[in-house]
């Protein structure tokens, strides 16, 4: 099947699933359309093993799908650019201390909580499971997916305050989590050189900054670009090119890519509206980019919740897959708690933000993605049945329930 036939059926199952929800559902677009995916999957599923239907030949298409290159090399750039573009910066700046504790420190401390009790838990229950590979699940769903993050803070009420400090530490932890990721796969690798610890320092410096740094840049000759033209359908085409482009070349010279994104879209969406881009051209721009989010925003939950043809859940996985939902969140709550508890004492936080951005931590494509880019193995067996797991449950309860927590706290404040 060529790439073209694949990005047509996917945008295909994209568009019916979106239609669906729309029409009956009525549920948020990114919950809605991943529950379209888990209901026509098991669905399949099931008429498969009643002898209804043959599932060989939808089941080799989903697995031919290099999701992970598709989301980590390719949409990831465009999603992450998008997102960044409508967050404030200036109500950013004020929380930039906090925010980057929390996209930085705070994924450590979660990679090492939530690891650790997986580890211990495994344990208890008689898995072979080494600690190295339980800090590798640690650090791939830690980090809050922005994806899925920014597609439910658009639909609830909560303060623009507390959607800009949610907003912006999932669009920034999730450059920090890839490289720790990265990091730690290395050590668990036993062909490849053990990096030491002032070599560990070095490549998180060199990723995290030298990303923001090359986003910044990249933006702001954008940005000087734009102000020297005036005609929208270069500077959707400008921008197309700074989101693939910038994020290529971010790869080639071994920074973040995510992180460089993030920063050209900060620059682009909070300078170039003011003082790039004439007000009608910053609306077509707009219109541009909303349309490109929704649409591989839809692609990657039919996907997400395709994927689950072909992932292997046993009996023990399950089990497993419920004690990291638990340690997810102990590790979130703790990671978000300890920053927040202590900010509050130079921040006006909001009451609850603690439970809320706990809760409203959900994950997505991004998780599944690493999960499935770990070298075959059981350990990779497990680890990916338990990402699904909390993804699933991530999306669909957490994300379905964030309105209602956030309305309670508000009403009780």
């Amino acid at each position: 099947m060529t790439a073209f036939q694949t990005l047509a059926i996917l945008l295909t199952f994209a568009a019916l699933g979106a239609y669906i929800n729309k029409r009956f559902l009525r549920l948020p677009a990114t919950i809605g359309l991943m529950f379209v995916a888990l209901v026509m999957s098991l669905l399949a599923i099931g008429f498969n093993q009643l002898g209804w239907i043959d599932l060989r030949a939808t089941s080799s298409f989903v697995a031919h799908i290099d999701f992970s290159a598709i989301l980590l090399h390719g949409m990831l750039s465009f999603l992450l650019f998008a997102g960044a573009m409508h967050v404030d910066l200036a109500e950013l700046r004020k929380y930039k201390t906090l925010v980057g504790i929390l996209a930085t420190l705070g994924v450590v401390m979660a990679t090492f909580i939530t690891g650790s009790l997986v580890w211990l838990a495994a344990g208890w229950l008689g898995f072979s499971f080494p600690y190295i590979y339980a800090l590798l699940f640690g650090a791939l769903i830690s980090p809050t997916d922005p994806v899925a993050v920014l597609g439910i803070l658009k639909e609830t009420g909560i303060s623009k305050s507390l959607r800009v400090q949610i907003g912006g530490e999932s669009l920034l932890n999730d450059g920090v989590a890839v490289v720790l990721f990265l990091i730690l796969l290395a050590i668990a690798n036993p062909h490849m050189s053990k990096p030491s610890p002032p070599q560990i320092a070095f490549i998180l410096a060199w990723a995290g900054i030298g990303g923001i740094a090359l986003g910044l840049a990249l933006g702001w000759l954008t940005f000087q670009a734009l102000h020297s033209i005036n005609d929208y359908k270069i500077e959707v085409m400008m921008t197309l090119a700074l989101a693939a482009g910038g994020y290529a070349l971010a790869e080639f010279v071994h920074v973040s890519g995510p992180l460089a994104m993030v920063a050209a879209g900060l620059i682009l969406g909070n300078h170039g509206g003011a003082f790039g881009t004439s007000p009608k051209n910053r609306k077509h721009l707009d219109m541009f980019w909303e349309m490109l989010d929704e649409t591989l925003n839809a692609v990657l939950f039919m996907l997400v919740g395709l994927e689950m043809m072909v992932i292997t859940i046993t009996s023990p996985h399950l089990a497993m897959g419920l004690i990291a939902i638990i340690a997810v969140l102990v590790g979130r709550f703790i990671s978000v708690g300890l920053p927040v508890f202590i900010g509050r004492f130079r921040y006006k936080l909001q009451r609850g933000t603690i439970r809320l951005m706990t809760w409203g931590g959900l994950r997505g494509g991004i998780a599944i993605a690493l999960a499935l880019s770990l070298p075959p193995g059981p350990e990779k067996d497990l680890i990916l049945g338990m990402t699904y797991l909390v993804v699933i449950f991530s999306v669909l309860f957490q994300g379905t329930t964030f309105r209602h927590l956030a309305q309670t706290i508000a009403h009780r404040g």
